[in-house]
């Protein structure tokens, strides 16, 4: 993982412009232009989109899979939401299971986070799949808005806290 840049730009554009993806997404307008994927990278090197954003890449050859990031609740800096996308080639590969792992360390391992949210789409087995790895817990439903969907959607929210991470951790069952 690392910061998205201007190299990225064609291969974001091309990954993100798939109506599965952005209807699984809170904030991903469909279609996807080249322009979206501009602005993307340009709102994420100057810091105006979360705390955190990446890139999710190939270790072997530096490919764009997809992106993933961590949002601090601006209200409560205890709290933070991760987020995650890959493009349709690489799903069911692990990918997204290894970069929510590394989010939820650097979360942990940066700062005051003591508890961290993700939510998917009722939908979503995937999604709920990698979750469920990360050790995150059900805490209930709701709704969310999808910006390519034009309205609100059905979500599901998980929690893990930072006692839970460590014993994860101790016990080998989270990374």
């Amino acid at each position: 993982m690392r910061a998205p840049h201007n190299d990225d730009i064609d291969a974001l554009a091309h990954l993100a412009n798939n109506a599965k993806i952005a209807t699984m997404v809170s904030r991903m307008p469909h279609p996807y232009t080249v322009a979206d994927a501009r602005a993307f990278v340009g709102r994420a090197a100057h810091g105006g989109i979360g705390k955190a954003v990446y890139a999710i890449t190939k270790a072997d050859d530096g490919r764009l899979l997809g992106c993933c990031g961590i949002e601090q609740d601006p209200r409560d800096p205890e709290r933070a939401e991760i987020g995650y996308w890959l493009g349709e080639p690489f799903w069911n590969q692990g990918y997204a299971t290894e970069a929510a792992q590394v989010l939820v360390d650097i979360a942990f391992r940066s700062g005051p986070i003591e508890t961290i949210d993700a939510r998917c789409r009722v939908v979503n087995v995937a999604s709920r799949r990698v979750i469920h790895k990360c050790g995150f817990q059900f805490q209930g439903t709701g709704m969310v808005s999808v910006l390519a969907m034009g309205g609100p959607v059905p979500v599901e929210w998980y929690r893990l806290d930072r006692r839970t991470w460590m014993s994860l951790r101790s016990w080998g069952g989270s990374r």
